[in-house]
């Protein structure tokens, strides 16, 4: 996507197991700002793209997705929707190539 010019905001994985030993008011906070960081991102972008590969998104997707649809920004994912129909009505199209992805943003 950056090849072809487009601003990307991916989001921030958490993969530091420490952030659990923390005390819980500042874990709160550690996770606090994640959300809002990745809610921020949304607000920023023209869309959105869910890379839910075997059609898995968890709960922090859930809430960015009802982030997306709360903004209007359309929303767009890498494999269709198997387990939750409140999901899979938010979803506006299912795109498996980044090529048709980017004639959506052109």
């Amino acid at each position: 996507m950056r090849d072809a010019g487009i601003t990307v905001f991916p989001p921030i994985l958490n993969t530091n197991t420490g952030i659990n030993d923390l005390p819980n008011d500042f874990k709160r906070y550690a996770f606090l700002g994640l959300t809002w960081h990745h809610i921020e991102f949304i607000r920023k972008a023209d869309i959105v793209f869910f890379f839910n590969k075997d059609g898995y998104l968890g709960i922090s997707s859930t809430l960015e997705m009802g982030a997306a649809a709360a903004l209007g920004k359309p929303i767009f994912a890498l494999e269709d929707e198997k387990e939750e129909a409140c999901r899979k009505v938010l979803i506006d199209e299912i795109i498996s190539l980044s090529q048709e992805l980017i004639k959506h943003l052109k």
